[in-house]
């Protein structure tokens, strides 16, 4: 029996005094003795957002948050701008032309950065656009987008929001909510949280809230100014899911343990190692620029199906890392390095892909990644 590696982008692993907290006896998610846990995770949120508002939790995966991004801050008929360079660039455009809203999309070939000149052209010449959708990662092509780059231009109109998927980008990325000037940003659990999936986070601008005002679209469960008015007085606006919340609080106590410089720097290393390694055993990256410190998306060699690999590295060699989607299935197969991983995350990662490539017929130097990726790893 094979023993079990998670290195796939989401889910990922969760630490044992995390899964430990959440064993503990369930208590009533309005009794006294869950409040302190609530206001614990929520400073925490606030410090891992960088952000002074609040951050607001929210019991569902990760497109939750998208879905209530949208439905919040937005009315049928809007026009948006959404950027689109993957799958989950399609989920935003999705979402927005399912409650309504006008989408005009800027497509970017898969496994290429967005420019951000190009979404200041789109917003001088269609200046009633009212949100520009991003994701911070597209886990489906490993490229990271410049955040940063993009709020500076988006800040320029102030009859428009910046809303930015970073459900796979936070923690391994270094995002500055408030500094930055990113009107909504959206996180979920089950990425570089270190927890199941289930809870999404959603920080909101004071920009943004002024547009909820505004907005005229329905909403019920995912009601962001009812959650909001319940989590000042330390609650959420439904049932709390109380062990996932414990768990967030421990895990954002690791988190702040080792610091966030610290937690930055231990994924930019993690990547660099993972991506060096690839290199060297005579693979190419399928992120032909700004790959992210999240996860690595690797061109399989002519004649090797990525499907394949990922079934092979999965039941032969207990390694679950991810295939690709749409149109890079069969091409390209991804290796995460995210929230509770280290170096020997990547030398298991980097040493079963090659097994399972020579395996396969590629004709591999065997040893050649792993030792690329322990020169780096030991610097």
């Amino acid at each position: 029996m094979a023993k079990k590696y998670l290195l796939a982008p989401g889910p990922t692993p969760v630490p044992s005094n995390v899964l430990l907290s959440m064993a503990q006896p369930m208590i009533h998610h309005r009794a006294p003795d869950f409040l302190p846990i609530l206001e614990s995770a929520r400073e925490g949120l606030k410090w891992l957002f960088q952000t002074k508002n609040d951050v607001l939790i929210l019991c569902s995966s990760g497109t939750g948050g998208m879905v209530g991004a949208v439905t919040n801050f937005f009315s049928a008929g809007d026009k948006v701008l959404v950027i689109n360079g993957g799958k989950f660039g399609e989920r935003w455009t999705k979402i927005c032309q399912t409650y309504g809203l006008k989408v005009k999309e800027i497509v970017i070939e898969w496994g290429y950065s967005v420019k951000p000149s190009d979404i200041e052209s789109a917003l001088k010449a269609e200046p009633d656009i009212k949100g520009v959708f991003i994701q911070a990662v597209e886990t489906s092509t490993g490229v990271y987008y410049d955040v940063e780059a993009i709020a500076k231009v988006v800040r320029r109109f102030d009859n428009t929001l910046l809303i930015v998927d970073a459900i796979s980008a936070l923690v391994a990325h270094d995002l500055k909510t408030d500094e930055w000037g990113i009107d909504i940003m959206v996180g979920g659990s089950q990425k570089g949280l270190m927890l199941p999936a289930g809870l999404s986070f959603v920080s909101i601008s004071d920009k943004a809230w002024k547009a909820n005002e505004r907005s005229r679209l329905p909403r019920f469960y995912f009601n962001l100014k009812r959650e909001r008015e319940n989590l000042i007085k330390n609650q959420t606006n439904f049932s709390s899911p109380v062990s996932l919340i414990i768990g967030l609080n421990e895990a954002i106590k690791m988190l702040q343990e080792e610091g966030l410089e610290r937690v930055f720097a231990r994924h930019l290393r993690l990547a660099h190692a993972t991506r060096e390694a690839v290199k060297a055993m005579g693979l190419s990256l399928y992120s032909k620029e700004s790959p992210s410190n999240s996860v690595t998306a690797i061109m399989m060699p002519e004649g090797i199906d990525g499907q394949v690999v990922y079934k092979t590295l999965r039941e032969k060699y207990g390694v679950t890392g991810a295939g690709g989607q749409d149109k890079a299935k069969g091409k390209i197969y991804r290796l995460a390095h995210l929230g509770y991983a280290d170096t020997f995350d990547v030398i298991v990662g980097i040493a079963s892909l090659e097994m399972a490539l020579r395996g396969l017929g590629y004709p591999v130097a065997l040893g050649k990644g792993v030792a690329k990726a322990e020169e780096l790893l030991m610097m």
